[in-house]
């Protein structure tokens, strides 16, 4: 379900959309091919006589840290090592990033909100879609460097990584621009204005990846009868081999955003239950967010202080991880749900509510963790308990999850994203 909209969001939203609709409008009517930004004198920014054809990313903000960023910024390091990649900021606001950039691609930021927007800045956006989570990050200014690159760009593949984006991709992108939008989270999770936008302009772009089986069914009804390719490609997991738990320490790991998305509500009055039982074992959730001080709070009604800790968040969480032995994810939904395939590279056996969308893409119950009924609080403790009194099924899934980790390495995942791009129209 979609965050719920506040009074002021109620009232304004559908002006908001209305001006959006119509700013889309104009701008789609502009001149394409204004200027290359790319260096080029002949204006061929798009690809050189017998290579690849270069591929931008677009992400809202490379220097932040997020899921869709650190999966970017991964496939855009794996696709560098034989082809032209740049990776393109909408906004910076960040001096440091959070993860590393990626060797071998050029990074840009269009809107440096590190120095002052001027009036520009003060106005909110038009053509960012009013009901994406984007947009109170945007401006008029962000509009205007947006719509000044997107219509100089000649040639080559333009991936977008979020609705808004897609959405100006699809109405925006000059011809011979292959246009690829992306979708990290399922479609009900949009909010309804946005919804339809999507219905109505997706159509447009020549592919959508989305990471789950049920995405696949869901989008590719929505745009049945179009030209768009509907193709599921999960998120893969950064290079590199993972520290991996012993399996020795009494400890169960949680992470994510502290929001009510997550869940986090529900996993500690389960964990209530794990704790009553077997007072040995302790929880950490690693993350922040606005649900901090009612998580406490929580806890410390439960009498569970000396039990579960909220950890903050973590610059190494796979470090974090492989100090534990189980995972525990607790959300009401999931794009995907990465951070269970995060766990089981880290060797931590896992326990998931099956909720919509990702965990039973992942998850195989019974062999490489458990799946429980959405919410059952109940159902999860009891998950828990059975790997906290079972070390054996514990190692177990533990080394299944290592096995089902493997799939999602990027390269393994890389290739599919390479194969995609080569499928694509006017290329």
């Amino acid at each position: 379900m979609p965050a719920p909209e506040s009074r002021r969001r109620r009232l304004l939203g559908p002006l908001a959309v209305a001006a959006h609709r119509l700013a889309l409008t104009l701008a789609s009517a502009l001149p394409k091919g204004v200027r290359p930004l790319c260096g080029s004198t002949d204006g061929n920014c798009g690809s050189t006589e017998g290579s690849d054809p270069l591929v931008r990313f677009v992400l809202a903000h490379a220097w932040g840290m997020g899921g869709t960023i650190r999966t970017t910024l991964t496939i855009a390091e794996h696709l560098a090592a034989g082809r032209d990649v740049e990776l393109v900021s909408v906004f910076r606001r960040r001096e440091r990033p959070f993860f590393r950039l990626p060797a071998g691609v050029r990074v840009r930021a269009l809107d440096d909100q590190r120095r002052r927007g001027g009036l520009l800045g003060a106005l909110p956006s038009v053509l960012v879609h009013p009901d994406d989570y984007a947009y109170p990050w945007c401006s008029l200014r962000t509009d205007l460097a947006l719509l000044r690159w997107l219509r100089s760009l000649d040639g080559g593949v333009l991936v977008t990584t979020r609705p808004a984006f897609n959405l100006l991709a699809a109405r925006l992108a000059p011809p011979g621009v292959a246009t690829v939008g992306q979708e990290h989270q399922h479609l009900a999770a949009h909010r309804p204005r946005l919804r339809a936008d999507m219905e109505r302009w997706y159509g447009r772009l020549d592919a959508l990846t989305v990471l789950t089986s049920a995405d696949e069914r869901d989008y590719g009804a929505l745009l049945a009868g179009s030209r768009t390719l509907v193709e599921r490609i999960p998120n893969p997991l950064p290079p590199g081999d993972p520290p991996v738990s012993t399996q020795e320490e009494r400890l169960v790991v949680a992470a994510g955003r502290l929001t009510r998305q997550k869940g986090f509500d529900l996993l500690i009055p389960a964990f209530a239950e794990v704790a009553r039982q077997r007072p040995d074992w302790r929880l950490r959730i690693y993350g922040s967010g606005p649900e901090r001080r009612r998580l406490q709070a929580q806890i410390g009604a439960l009498g569970l202080a000396d039990h579960v800790a909220l950890m903050g968040r973590s610059r190494r969480l796979d470090r974090d991880m492989a100090r534990g032995s189980i995972f525990v994810l607790s959300s009401r939904f999931e794009g995907f749900g990465m951070v269970l395939v995060e766990a089981m590279a880290a060797g931590l056996a896992v326990v998931s509510f099956d909720c919509p969308h990702g965990p039973a893409d992942i998850v195989t119950s019974g062999r490489d963790g458990f799946l429980v009924p959405p919410e059952d609080t109940t159902a999860l403790a009891r998950a828990m308990l059975a790997l906290v009194e079972d070390p054996g099924r514990r190692r177990r899934y533990a080394e299944a999850g290592l096995e089902t980790a493997r799939g999602y390495a990027v390269a393994s995942v890389g290739p599919r994203v390479a194969a995609l791009l080569a499928r694509l129209p006017r290329l």
